[in-house]
């Protein structure tokens, strides 16, 4: 502006001193008027000069701004290269968006030639093959958006196809003026961040994804469902999910170890993936168990079709090792939102769907009912209360006898477990015993029945034996053989009157921890029985392999004998057939009247056991009964 003002005053001042001069140089002047045109003259020569001094020194004072501005750009371009000192490269860019000045260093990060990338449009070299498409990542548009309006940008991270490889780049810039202060492009800093950006890759792979299986863990599941019912919230449809565990797997762990369970968790992985369509998204929450997350849950029917085509493909053998390996599934099936408003309440509506599955006996799939949410309050509640039960003296044995089957004479009695809660009332065994098992308490529990069982038997006469029943659990305990030695020892039980009953499914997948127990108890002089016998397990090899003094016929056995059913009879013969070939007892449980006494005698059953003889009794009653002092039942 200031040139501008000194410009005009100089063009105002020449034409009037030129003015004067012809003015006076046609007129016949004295010698005043002579003096006063020369000092016109004069004074429009000095009035000229002062006019040409301030133009000159207006402009020399803008072209001093113009070189602070310009100064002070660069300065600022080297500051953002100086908070990227560790930048690869450089780039600038004109108003049109192609490079111009190309470096050598930006070149070779791009691969090509600097001369040969000079005006070329930077934007469509980053889109790569994209740009035909227009599908653009998210932080080239945003880049795009930034040099369009004029803004500076920072960090922006973004893939690069460079050679068929895909690079990372992290990209800063500013928008450059020339010394005018007019807009000239962009100008800014590159940096290749790829490796750091695979390492984030890994990490977050890591937390997302399970090591051993490959597929999405937990948390990615968690999120998949929450995702799952927002879907079917906003177009009021509904979403799947089903938690399938593999049956006895815990078994493959204890007796062939963990390398080959994680490697036959492996391979049911791939049986699942393999069944389940592209919209389905398949993870493993922990230990056996995988979830599967549906987002088309409206056709139950298909879900409970599926789920019965796992657990068929799952309970197939599998070739681990050199071993052979069959281990069952079950599932359980839960529909969002009608059973479960968020992700958390939807995988627990299917696990308990799962829970019942697998206490219905396995290799089923169950569905999701309200009244699981009930069951599974009553069990937390009676798991807090059974922690206390020992401690609070609620816990106490009943003792049933067993009598020779010709004369009736006790020989010996068995400890049966009862619990008796304040708030519970009398909780029956087939509640509580299971969960104690689940709970990890039957351990603890098992030994003080053990002990108290033992003592109480050391007053009985010496013929008199007791039996005390043993969990699957307990005979994984590689102590247990030492606890039950010591325990001998502190009541002072001879090893010949103390018989631990153990059930099939110790046999179940050949595990050899819990044989190699028995045999070491075997080795201290205890007798053991073989309980529930026909039940469970259908092969017979074990019975080769450990000594049992006793086989016991379950009580359905004896019931459908007494009705004349020809099966159970058969049963029954056979059983003492091969007890006695192997030089074993039978003992026939739940006999309650004297026909039933009268067919388990003739079948050639040596004990019985029942309500005919004596319900389950306080240690006072069973000492008298041992004693004589009190005669059974059927007496």
């Amino acid at each position: 502006m200031g040139t501008l003002v000194a410009t005009i005053a100089l063009a105002s001042a020449l034409p009037l001193g030129v003015g004067s001069l012809v003015a006076l140089s046609g007129m016949h002047m004295g010698w005043p008027l002579l003096t006063l045109a020369v000092g016109t003259i004069a004074f429009d020569a000095l009035l000229f000069a002062r006019c040409l001094a301030n133009v000159r020194a207006l402009a020399n004072q803008q072209g001093a701004s113009r070189s602070i501005v310009a100064a002070a750009q660069g300065a600022k371009i080297r500051l953002i290269e100086h908070e990227h000192h560790d930048a690869d490269w450089s780039w600038r860019i004109d108003t049109a968006k192609n490079l111009t000045a190309v470096s050598p260093r930006l070149g070779l990060a791009l691969g090509d030639d600097a001369s040969a990338l000079e005006g070329r449009s930077f934007l469509q070299i980053l889109a790569g093959e994209a740009w035909e498409t227009g599908n653009f990542s998210a932080a080239l548009r945003t880049m795009a958006d930034k040099i369009k309006y004029r803004e500076p940008f920072k960090d922006l991270i973004l893939p690069v196809a460079i050679n068929g490889e895909t690079l990372w780049w992290e990209l800063s810039g500013e928008p450059e003026q020339d010394e005018r202060g007019a807009f000239i492009g962009f100008r800014g800093t590159g940096t290749d961040v790829t490796a750091e950006r695979h390492s984030a890759d890994k990490i977050n792979r890591m937390a997302r994804y399970d090591t051993l299986t490959g597929l999405p863990n937990r948390l990615h599941l968690s999120e998949a469902v929450s995702e799952a019912l927002a879907h079917a919230e906003q177009w009021r449809s509904r979403c799947g999910l089903m938690i399938v565990g593999l049956d006895r797997f815990k078994n493959i762990n204890d007796t062939l170890g963990h390398a080959i369970g994680d490697i036959l968790l492996g391979r049911a992985a791939e049986r699942l993936r393999a069944m389940l369509g592209p919209n389905d998204l398949c993870g493993r929450l922990g230990g056996d168990e995988f979830c599967i997350v549906f987002n088309d849950g409206a056709d139950q029917a298909r879900l409970e079709r599926l789920a019965q085509q796992i657990i068929d493909e799952l309970s197939l053998s599998y070739d681990v090792d050199q071993h052979t390996i069959f281990v069952g599934a079950s599932a359980g099936i839960a529909i969002g939102p009608r059973d479960g408003a968020n992700a958390e309440m939807l995988i627990r509506s299917a696990d308990l769907a799962l829970f019942r599955a697998k206490d219905l006996g396995g290799g089923i799939f169950h569905t999701y009912e309200p009244q699981l949410h009930v069951e599974a309050e009553e069990r937390r509640v009676m798991e807090i209360a059974l922690r206390r039960a020992q401690s609070n003296g609620e816990l106490h044995l009943a003792y049933q006898p067993v009598v020779a089957s010709e004369t009736g004479a006790v020989e010996g009695f068995e400890a049966l477990l009862r619990w008796t809660n304040p708030q519970l009332g009398n909780v029956p065994p087939d509640k509580f015993i299971p969960l104690a098992e689940q709970a990890r308490l039957i351990g603890t529990i098992g030994e003080w029945v053990l002990r108290t069982a033992c003592r109480e038997a050391a007053h009985w006469p010496p013929h008199v034996r007791v039996a005390v029943n043993v969990s699957f659990e307990q005979l994984h305990n590689r102590n247990f053989a030492k606890m039950v030695s010591s325990v001998l020892a502190e009541t002072g039980l001879p090893p010949q009157r103390l018989e631990l009953e153990v059930t099939e499914s110790v046999f179940m997948n050949e595990a050899p921890h819990a044989i190699a127990v028995l045999k070491e108890l075997l080795a201290l002089g205890i007798k053991l029985s073989l309980d529930d016998f026909g039940t469970g397990y259908s092969s017979l090899s074990y019975l080769s392999r450990t000594k049992f003094s006793t086989i016991k016929i379950d009580r359905s056995f004896v019931r459908g004998a007494s009705n004349n059913t020809p099966e159970n009879v058969a049963i029954i013969r056979a059983v003492v057939a091969l007890a006695e070939s192997l030089d074993m007892s039978t003992t026939a449980e739940g006999v309650e009247n004297e026909d039933e006494l009268a067919m388990v005698r003739r079948l050639g059953c040596r004990k019985v056991q029942g309500y005919l003889f004596g319900r389950p009794m306080n240690a006072t009653d069973a000492r008298a009964l041992a004693t004589g002092k009190m005669r059974s039942a059927a007496a």
